[in-house]
């Protein structure tokens, strides 16, 4: 003889659902409802180590059966669901991400939810911010079935990173609860599989708000010629100010060496748009920064043809490289007084 005991997990329970019988007992839910709560916990306990079975058991309804039997084997192990899945066409984009990060931050949470994958750390000495985000529609296919924050060291994720060709196929996944992040590596010719489990962190990460903010300038120039800029001045002096008015911006350091200076004028490329320069300016601006981090910033040009500096007196300078269905960005607070 069985005995069925049906359970509306519409609402969560406050209080354990305790059928009581000694003949083999079957609890039924709804398939959907199950899977929308399934941050609770159902638990079934037998007196003689019972083994669960999925079964379709009423398919018009789509709902299933937990069917436990005391006569079974008294081994079992748990069934372990993926959270999170999320591929990448290219595992180059993650690498570069990750490159472009690691020395200016060394643990982080990757936090994930059904918008992507987003992540958000300040440097060690709290002068720069680091945010990304990898849209969900960057990913084919993606899936995260809850919010799950990973927590990871970047240079143990870059050593994993590496063992993937610029070209493979990169899948994320993560159990519910995980204590680690899977990742599967194949070849553009689907003849090479790779897999690899990184460890888990706990990560407390503060969260910061960050304000939109109306610039006084705005400047889209090249990547590669920001980043040429910022490595020919680093030679000169640990610091550059940055001058943007109607005529151009311009880039200027003074060392123990000399000076010098880069300026840039508004310019349009009709053949390729990304090797313009556009400034758009709504009052002078002129800001000193560490030439050490904007160089560690470069380190994201092979995201991105193009760059988007935004600055306005007494804010964070604002480096943007747009990346697909993302972006990277990195926010510098600006020297003063002593400082420069």
């Amino acid at each position: 003889m069985s005995c069925r005991h049906f359970v509306d997990v519409t609402s969560i329970p406050t209080t354990k659902i305790r059928p009581a019988s000694l003949s083999p007992n079957k609890v039924q839910f709804n398939q959907h409802e199950l899977l929308l709560y399934s941050e609770s916990c159902v638990t079934l306990n037998a007196p003689q180590n019972p083994k669960l079975r999925w079964e379709d058991a009423f398919s018009q309804q789509q709902n299933l059966e937990f069917v436990h039997n005391a006569s079974l084997p008294s081994s079992h192990n748990t069934q372990t669901f993926t959270m999170l899945e999320a591929r990448l066409e290219q595992a180059q984009i993650l690498k570069k991400v990750v490159e472009a990060i690691k020395d200016l931050v060394q643990d982080c949470n990757f936090d994930c939810n059904d918008a992507g994958i987003q992540l958000q750390a300040m440097d060690n000495s709290h002068v720069a911010l680091v945010s990304m985000k990898l849209g969900s529609e960057g990913f084919s296919p993606y899936r995260c079935d809850r919010n799950i924050a990973l927590g990871i060291n970047l240079n143990s994720l870059m050593k994993v990173l590496r063992a993937a060709a610029n070209e493979d196929l990169l899948t994320l996944k993560a159990e519910d609860q995980p204590d680690s992040l899977n990742l599967l590596f194949e070849s553009s010719s689907q003849d090479r599989l790779s897999e690899y489990d990184i460890k888990l962190m706990d990560i407390d990460q503060e969260h910061l708000g960050i304000p939109e903010t109306e610039y006084a300038a705005t400047i889209t120039l090249p990547s590669a010629e920001f980043q040429r800029i910022c490595r020919d001045l680093s030679a000169l002096s640990e610091s550059v100010s940055i001058e943007a008015n109607k005529d151009g911006v311009k880039f200027a350091c003074s060392g123990d060496i000399g000076n010098g200076s880069v300026t840039l004028r508004p310019h349009t490329n009709v053949e390729d748009d990304e090797k313009s320069t556009k400034i758009e300016l709504t009052e002078p601006v002129n800001l000193t920064f560490s030439l050490k981090y904007l160089v560690n910033f470069c380190k994201a040009s092979s995201l991105s043809s193009s760059v988007r500096l935004c600055l306005s007196n007494e804010v964070p300078l604002l480096v943007e490289y747009q990346m697909g269905a993302g972006y990277l960005r990195f926010y510098l607070a600006p020297k003063i007084g002593d400082e420069e």
